[in-house]
């Protein structure tokens, strides 16, 4: 089956997970041998900007390092002056060389635990900081990228994106980086001082090498695919788990559990033998390095013995020489574990980075146009509107509504009313023509400017945990007490509150789940009438309420729409049957204009819509 013929919601699927997989903005990212794209261009510079601000905690931490490496290595030097110097001085009655000697050894222990602490202190501060900053830029530009980023980028990703990836990053920062730091610090200082013990010694360790660079790239390829392939395994579980809570009531009433658990195994299975493919690359990387290093030390006890029973070294030498080895091979070792938590935690970096490189489609203007005060002229000046290149919406629209007129837009779903009302609340920008306000482009307002003058309620009327009197007052964060009760009394909300045990205060719950989807509607209109702006936007906002509910809602529609600019994208007659203007659309275009009364005399398209209603709610009609 070719692209085209896969439902439009499946490509669409299908193309949010290759961009999850791939991120943007990879400009220098390279391919390696397998095919897999590396994006540690990117990866790094996110790295960097996030450690920048952090750099002299970081210059100390490394300082710390330089002392505790210095400790760590100081004590085969010891025990070799002990071995051929301290006990034969001892012997002949001089026990002071190797009393200075032990207290050497045990000085710089106590040392390295000081170090150590300090360090772990030091860098565990940073990396939170570090951390810190990262969950707040993810959150905070991921709601100022568009509607659009959202509606395709499912809110489960995201949560992957602050909690698992996050989560690998943070082991990097928190553990493995001191054991980086440490392990490549105490290599390089221990491949000086072998090199000064014994240089024929020293190329037979740096002889093994060659086989440990090979193993070492191999193994990198494989790591990093694999734990590619977890942070989109993980994603996957993660998205299913929030839908699946989130929709609870529906799971438990048509009894999906088994079905939701079958699904899960899936995407879990999915993750678990991502997560075993690459554990295995590093089991196997790191049993190579310690049978190189086990090996190597083979080699150097025999020839080692060698050149003793020659003398050509010092048993103390060759006994230094074969615990600095046993110290050389152990930092390798710690290396493979820490290169384990470097690619999980570059896999990571490069789905967040993924993620902080979107740019919002709606974008802010350079230059924006101040609008101190708002009379609410819209227009629609030839708005070409398409959702994918072969997904025409609205082919071309014009519209001018004049200040103050309440208009109500009609239709079959699909026709383009909800895509006009997202235009005009600016979730959008027009493809082709603008829509402006008081003849200003939307685009040349700034967002907070232009949010101040048109306010959109949807049908879901979103409530945030916290009070009645949190949630009102989101239209108007500074508004008083008073104001605040205000708003409620205005669209009918004070008999309600009366019977709450706190009152306006009363915590509305998860969702504003403690109240009534009419109630919600109601606290959702006290917001708009609190922020007075000069356009509102209604999206369906009583097409999911009973009678009664409708009934309060409908006074509370009176009172907020007064004097203002109204677009209803309305199917219930009684929400028609307010505004002064009906639209009727059908294919992104206007097909009837006119008040309600005048349409449903001309017995077009919106009196058939007006007596369907009729029939099937007994609803009220709408006289002359």
């Amino acid at each position: 089956m070719s692209e085209k013929e896969v439902p439009e919601k499946e490509v669409a699927e299908k193309e949010v997970a290759e961009k999850d997989w791939r991120g943007v903005g990879n400009e220098d990212s390279t391919v390696d041998a397998t095919g897999n794209l590396i994006l540690a261009g990117r990866s790094r510079r996110l790295l960097m900007s996030l450690v920048r601000p952090y750099r002299k905690q970081a210059l100390l931490a490394l300082a710390i390092i330089l002392v505790d490496n210095l400790a760590f290595v100081a004590g085969p030097l010891f025990i070799a002056y002990a071995l051929d110097h301290g006990i034969s001085a001892a012997v002949d009655g001089n026990w002071a060389p190797l009393a200075w000697t032990v207290f050497g050894y045990i000085a710089f222990g106590i040392l390295g635990a000081i170090t150590t602490y300090t360090f772990l202190m030091v860098s565990g501060r940073l990396s939170q900081a570090i951390l810190f900053d990262l969950r707040g830029r993810v959150f905070s530009h991921a709601q100022q990228l568009s509607l659009s980023f959202h509606e395709k980028y499912t809110s489960g990703r995201l949560i992957s994106r602050l909690t698992s990836d996050v989560e690998s990053l943070q082991t990097l920062l928190e553990s493995a980086l001191n054991d980086a730091l440490s392990a490549i610090l105490s290599i390089v200082s221990i491949a000086i001082i072998l090199v000064y013990l014994d240089v024929p010694l020293a190329l037979i360790v740096l002889a093994g090498f060659v086989p440990l660079v090979l193993v070492t790239r191999w193994s990198q390829r494989q790591q990093r695919a694999g734990y590619r392939r977890t942070r989109v395994a993980i994603a996957k579980v993660v998205v299913h788990f929030v839908e699946s809570m989130g929709g609870i009531r529906a799971v438990q009433v048509f009894r999906r559990e088994t079905r939701n658990n079958s699904i899960l195994a899936v995407e879990d299975t999915e993750y678990r033998d991502a997560t075993t493919s690459a554990l295995r690359g590093m089991a196997s990387y790191t049993g190579i390095v310690r049978w190189i290093g086990n090996v190597t030390l083979a080699i150097i006890l025999v020839f080692g013995s060698y050149r003793v029973i020659n003398g050509h070294m010092d048993i103390g030498v060759l006994a230094a020489y074969v615990l600095y080895l046993r110290r050389f091979y152990g930092p390798l070792d710690e290396l493979a574990q820490v290169f384990n938590a470097y690619q999980s935690a570059a896999a990571a970096l490069e789905k967040i980075s993924g993620v902080l490189e979107e740019k919002p489609s709606v974008q802010a203007p350079t230059d924006p146009t101040v609008l101190d005060s708002a009379r609410g002229d819209i227009d629609f000046d030839g708005v070409q509107f398409a959702y994918t290149a072969d997904r025409v919406v609205l082919p071309e629209f014009s519209l001018h509504i004049p200040a103050g007129q309440v208009v109500a837009m009609v239709g079959a779903t699909g026709a383009g009313k909800s895509t006009l009302a997202k235009l005009l609340a600016r979730f959008y920008d027009p493809t082709f023509g603008s829509v402006s306000l008081d003849g200003i482009d939307l685009r040349r307002l700034d967002d907070e400017n232009m949010r101040q003058h048109i306010v959109m309620v949807t049908q879901e009327s979103f409530l945030f945990s916290g009070s009645i009197a949190d949630n009102i007052r989101l239209g108007k964060p500074s508004a008083t007490d008073a104001e605040v009760a205000a708003a409620a009394e205005a669209v009918g909300l004070t008999e309600f509150i009366a019977t709450l045990p706190d009152g306006i205060d009363t915590d509305v719950r998860k969702r504003g789940g403690r109240l009534s989807s009419g109630q919600r509607q109601l606290v959702a209109f006290a917001r708009v009438f609190l922020a007075a702006p000069a356009v509102i936007v209604l999206d369906e906002a009583t097409s999911s309420l009973d009678i009664p509910s409708e009934r309060l809602v409908q006074r509370a529609l009176e009172t907020i729409l007064q004097g203002r600019t109204a677009l209803i994208i309305a199917h219930r007659l009684s929400t028609v049957a307010i505004a002064d203007r009906v639209l009727v659309m059908e294919d992104g275009a206007i097909v009837e204009d006119g008040s309600p009364a005048d349409l449903i005399a001309v017995d077009g398209r919106f009196a058939g819509l007006h007596d369907a209603w009729e029939l099937s709610s007994a609803g009220p009609t709408v006289s002359g």
